[in-house]
């Protein structure tokens, strides 16, 4: 069975993410792409995974480079469209060091990690050296279009289930138990 690009891409939109630039600077230039295929990894070491499609400039400057996500704040679609190919009127603003954009609502500045082939995407992991982040609003991708964050739920969702942190299927003496088998 044959999977249609166009059509895995529509099932793919069905989920939402959160929008992001990534970014890493040459040697007289800055670089950036808009990425939403971008996921934690690990939190020991900090890891995180960027998914950069090969035909993109950024893809042939990341490798060995030091590289910065930045989460974009909900009102950042002109950013998100001048990475995207669709330049603004102005440069966006860069921080001081020319690492990263101002006005975001998180940054994580990465060293190089692992690079995997992703067939037609380059999969980048990067080790979190820095990170920084405010109380604003993301901006979300879902369906091919920019989307914000609707009204909190009042629930704490992994309360009752096995993703709480702090919580477990098994007690604290199962879980003894099955590590050692």
């Amino acid at each position: 069975m044959s999977i249609d690009p166009r059509e895995l891409r529509t099932c793919l939109g069905r989920f939402a993410t959160g929008v992001t630039v990534i970014t890493c600077a040459g040697e007289d230039t800055r670089h950036g792409a808009t990425v939403n295929a971008f996921t934690a990894v690990s939190l020991d070491p900090p890891l995180v995974l960027v998914s950069l499609d090969r035909r993109t400039r950024i893809s042939a400057y990341l490798p060995g480079m030091p590289f910065t996500v930045n989460v974009l704040h909900e009102t950042q679609h002109d950013v998100a469209l001048h990475f995207a190919g669709r330049p603004m009127d102005r440069e966006p603003e860069w921080t001081p060091d020319g690492t990263a954009l101002c006005g975001v609502v998180a940054t994580l500045t990465c060293s190089p990690w692992r690079n995997y082939d992703g067939g037609d995407h380059v999969l980048f992991l990067g080790k979190v050296e820095e990170l920084h982040h405010t109380t604003g609003e993301p901006l979300l991708f879902y369906g091919g279009a920019f989307r914000r964050l609707g009204p909190k739920e009042e629930a704490i969702p992994w309360l009752a289930s096995g993703d709480h942190p702090e919580l477990s299927w098994f007690s604290p003496t199962e879980d003894a138990q099955r590590s050692r088998t």
